[in-house]
């Protein structure tokens, strides 16, 4: 006999499932439909067989947790990597799909998206420790190990400080979109600047090399 049980999962972000990563399944549907769900909403839990008694006492919702010196970057950890750990200094390869939390969650870019020659999805490089890109996703991959996948929360005091900080959207509608949205003089004098400028990134650590 087939059970449904509903569990409201917390934080307005959005459950989104990489294509290539296999690991992570929340279901057959949606790692075929790549949609990106409102965890803010209600998540069906099906069980039947020997997984029928599991209690409500049992069910454990993922909770997100503020990273340590991070200026209130919170963090939840969807897969944990087996790799090394970052040092200031490394070249980092990451993978992310990056939203705003405005815009009923709009997606802004995806590493997943931008494929070479062989429609391999590209990763996005930097030195970390380099000012490079925003300091929310510094804070993120340092305390990561590669092969893991992390999604964070990242406020505005963290996140895009000026146009020029990466990462970028490729398209330069997208980056006008963002930009416009984020830095909006009129909804920041209304102080509307905690909702605007807060980004979500789900980031997976593909590789480090040391320098």
């Amino acid at each position: 006999m087939r059970m449904m049980k509903l569990v409201t999962l917390p934080c307005p972000t959005y459950l989104y499932i990489p294509p290539h990563i296999h690991k992570i399944q929340a279901s057959s549907s949606v790692q075929k439909s790549r949609r990106a769900f409102s965890l803010s909403t209600l998540a069906l839990i099906f069980s039947n067989g020997a997984t029928s008694s599991i209690s409500w006492a049992n069910t454990q919702v993922p909770k997100f947790l503020e990273l340590p010196n991070s200026g209130g970057v919170k963090a939840l950890d969807l897969r944990i990597g087996d790799g090394e750990t970052p040092l200031d200094g490394d070249v980092i390869a990451i993978h992310y799909y990056g939203r705003l939390a405005a815009k009923q969650g709009w997606r802004f870019d995806s590493t997943y998206d931008h494929k070479d020659e062989t429609g391999e999805p590209i990763p996005f490089s930097f030195v970390l420790g380099s000012g490079k890109v925003i300091s929310g996703i510094e804070t993120a991959v340092r305390s990561m190990k590669v092969g893991g996948l992390r999604r964070v929360i990242i406020p505005p005091s963290q996140g895009y400080q000026n146009t020029s900080q990466e990462p970028l959207p490729p398209n330069y509608f997208d980056r006008q979109r963002l930009f416009t949205t984020i830095f909006n003089p009129t909804r920041l004098a209304n102080g509307e600047g905690a909702t605007l400028g807060t980004v979500i990134f789900d980031i997976e650590l593909v590789s480090l090399r040391h320098l």
